[in-house]
């Protein structure tokens, strides 16, 4: 087969292919199967690399990536890959406490498949009624938990688990060890857009609590991430 995809890093392709895939089963193209597509291999690397580009912080090279996933996509003429890019696309902005629903999606979702219109409805937070058996395996356990750091703990993918964090928070069953948990899991890959995000939440809540102590370490952690000398003031 002749795949044109243009070359990237493998190791780290891999790593946000699963995370992808582990998203929402990205374009149906991460099991075996027949020959895929050169439409579909150019968009799977296109939103493998946004994805890598957005969670590290580099806006400039997420946005391009973004465009090409969605020109590839629209090559099928098919509403279904269009809405998977970005679905998976504002999976990871909403991992990021960057947005909480995703309107780009929502022109698409008419003529997309029931699975796609299930993971619009729980990235949405719109649970009551909600089939998890149309969510991705890793997502199914979200919406009807009530025990949120066992059931992010479960989830091995470090995408998928901060994803279902923030879902988590947003319906007010997130208890401060689940942001502990998200804060470690974004500190562990590296991810710097999630991680000042997560700390910057968490240094706000900390405070608004009286907690000058733990507001300061979260502000030098804020620091460290964001590459310069820690902040002698807490804030």
């Amino acid at each position: 087969m002749a795949f044109r995809a243009r070359a990237r890093p493998q190791a780290a392709m891999n790593i946000t292919r699963r995370s992808a895939c582990l998203a929402f089963l990205l374009l149906a193209g991460c099991a075996g199967g027949p020959p895929t597509p050169d439409w579909q291999v150019n968009a799977h690397g296109a939103l493998a690399a946004h994805t890598r580009a957005w969670l590290a912080g580099d806006t400039r090279v997420a946005a391009r990536e973004l465009d090409i996933a969605r020109r590839e996509a629209g090559r099928t003429g098919s509403a279904e890959p269009l809405a998977r890019v970005e679905l998976t696309a504002c999976a990871a902005r909403i991992a990021s406490l960057d947005e909480m629903d995703c309107p780009a999606a929502r022109p698409l979702l008419e003529d997309a498949s029931a699975a796609a219109r299930a993971y619009a409805d729980y990235l949405a937070g719109q649970w009551d009624g909600l089939d998890p058996g149309k969510l991705p395996l890793a997502q199914r356990s979200v919406p009807g938990s009530v025990a949120a750091v066992a059931t992010l703990t479960g989830i091995e993918d470090p995408l998928s688990r901060l994803l279902a964090a923030a879902l988590l928070l947003r319906a007010g069953r997130l208890p401060p060890a689940g942001i502990d948990l998200a804060i470690e899991t974004a500190s562990r890959q590296g991810w710097r857009r999630p991680l000042l995000a997560w700390l910057g939440f968490d240094r706000d809540r900390r405070l608004a609590a009286g907690d000058a102590a733990g507001a300061a370490e979260r502000q030098r952690r804020i620091d460290y991430a964001s590459g310069g000398a820690p902040s002698m003031s807490g804030k």
